[in-house]
């Protein structure tokens, strides 16, 4: 088996689990109370007044944890062969908790909340879940071959390897966070700032 199909087989793997993850996420959105829908209006609300005080350190510190979460636990995970079972899972979450935002978004304000959906996490999602998965492939690879030495029964097995290209995928890879989490500081305020303003005046 080639190298490539290899590479090709985990990606399907962490996919379906991230697939299942946003299936679960529709499911348990339809059970959030409809007060949920005044609890967001009432969090936009706040949120366009914070915004009109002008960027804040916290707003970067928070959109850093947004952006790097998910990439950099996967990362991680290759140093461990718990990496096996926690890898998947957690691209189950990452699925489960983006799919069940958007339905709440959707839920609580209908057409409007698609496109408010589309303002939150539209970017957000386009830059983290490429970064996830170029991260998470080789890591589970790694992981698994540690867990093959964990687990070997004292058979030989060829060592754990993290060369050059496993450090310059994530240099770059966290150069390409850093640039999707600055234009999301740049745009997303001012391109949600329009919408909440005509959603709440409605």
């Amino acid at each position: 088996m080639t190298e490539r199909r290899r590479q090709l087989i985990r990606l399907s793997f962490l996919a379906l689990f991230f697939f299942a993850g946003i299936v679960l996420g529709q499911v348990f959105s339809s059970r959030v109370p409809d007060a949920t829908g005044d609890e967001l209006s009432l969090y936009l609300t706040d949120f366009l007044k914070v915004e009109n005080g002008g960027p804040a350190s916290q707003t970067a510190l928070s959109a850093a944890v947004l952006y790097f979460r998910y990439p950099l636990s996967a990362f991680l995970m290759g140093f461990a062969s718990i990496g096996v079972l926690l890898l998947p899972l957690m691209t189950g979450a990452f699925g489960f908790f983006l799919s069940f935002s958007v339905c709440c978004f959707t839920a609580a304000f209908g057409s409007d909340g698609v496109l408010l959906a589309l303002a939150v996490f539209g970017l957000r999602c386009a830059v983290t879940l490429p970064c996830y998965f170029l991260l998470a492939v080789p890591a589970l690879e790694r992981s698994v071959a540690l867990a093959c030495l964990s687990f070997g029964k004292g058979r030989r097995t060829s060592p754990v390897a993290y060369g050059r290209e496993w450090w310059s995928r994530l240099a770059l890879l966290s150069g390409v966070l850093l640039a999707g989490m600055c234009a999301d500081l740049m745009l997303t305020p001012w391109f949600l700032h329009q919408l909440l303003e005509r959603l709440l005046a409605g």
